[in-house]
């Protein structure tokens, strides 16, 4: 009865529980979000470095995680994802662009959009329209974009027998994607920190609420610093390609998170799922990953003869 009365212990009592809650301000779990990522960044960097075939089936998997959970969270608002010709198209257009490049990609996309629709259309008239339009946003934005990380590898596929790099030696190629990993990383952790900690001016209040201006400047100025060291010691190129790199990782990343923020707004979740312990669902983390993946393969093409 003394504490429903005010006593003055409880309130220190939650205080104390308040002071060693994990989850900060910003929503995260900051040590399962630090281990987990932690944890995807060496499994994917050791496979990108040391067994370039097993990358691309990294880069499979996650697409193929990421397309269950739109899927899921389509199903929640009544669309149904034309699922076998989606989920097929998923699966290869990562191996498309590994063994035949650019133009294997893009017909395996085009490809995947026309089942989508025969399949669709098949099924019954009722919500066909919907239910293809979502087909082909969703083979758009996951697997089409995130399969330009593998395209770098393209050109080095005759020469790795069993999946393994010739001589032990890591090409051009795997090392613009590790940058474009590393770029990615330092965004989504110097933004966190620095919009954690000063964020008052949100970007975006009605789609992010929780991204700032602040974060903003902490990824552009964490990314650059990465962006110089990867340029000059990773890429052998000037610095100022670092700069150009890092700025527009950080563009593409903050516009896949924006976006990603929007579709789960308009479908009503917080996160996609939370298979992720501290970050949510695949698609939360591959949010910056997929716009920045098409920009990195850019940038990359235009800086190759600096």
């Amino acid at each position: 009865m003394a504490q429903e009365q005010g006593d003055p212990g409880a309130d220190v009592r939650v205080r104390g529980k308040q002071r060693r809650n994990p989850t900060p301000k910003a929503g995260r779990n900051l040590p399962a979000a630090i281990a987990v990522g932690l944890g995807m960044l060496v499994f994917v960097l050791g496979g990108l470095l040391f067994l370039p075939l097993g990358f691309v089936l990294i880069v499979t998997a996650f697409a193929v995680f990421g397309v269950w959970e739109v899927f899921r969270a389509l199903e929640t608002t009544g669309t149904r994802l034309p699922i076998v010709p989606v989920m097929t198209g998923t699966v290869a257009m990562p191996a498309a662009a590994y063994f035949g490049g650019t133009e294997s990609l893009l017909f395996a996309m085009l490809l995947s959009s026309v089942a989508a629709l025969i399949w669709r259309s098949l099924e019954g008239a009722a919500g066909s329209a919907r239910s293809i339009f979502a087909g082909v946003f969703t083979l758009s934005w996951i697997p089409f974009l995130i399969s330009f990380a593998v395209l770098p590898l393209h050109t080095f596929v005759g020469e790795t027998p069993l999946g393994l790099w010739p001589d032990g030696v890591v090409p051009p190629g795997a090392w613009q994607i590790a940058t474009l990993l590393l770029l990615v990383v330092a965004n989504d952790t110097f933004g966190y920190l620095v919009g954690a900690s000063l964020g008052k001016h949100p970007m975006a209040p009605k789609i992010s609420p929780k991204k700032s201006w602040e974060g903003f400047a902490g990824s552009i100025a964490g990314a650059t610093v990465v962006g110089v060291l990867a340029a000059i010691f990773l890429l052998d190129k000037p610095w100022w390609v670092g700069v150009a790199l890092a700025v527009g990782m950080v563009a593409a990343a903050t516009a896949g998170d924006l976006s990603e923020s929007m579709v789960k707004r308009e479908l009503g979740i917080k996160d996609m799922s939370s298979i992720l312990p501290g970050h949510g669902g695949v698609m939360d983390r591959l949010d910056s990953i997929v716009f920045a993946c098409p920009v990195a393969f850019i940038l990359s093409s235009v800086f190759s003869g600096a």
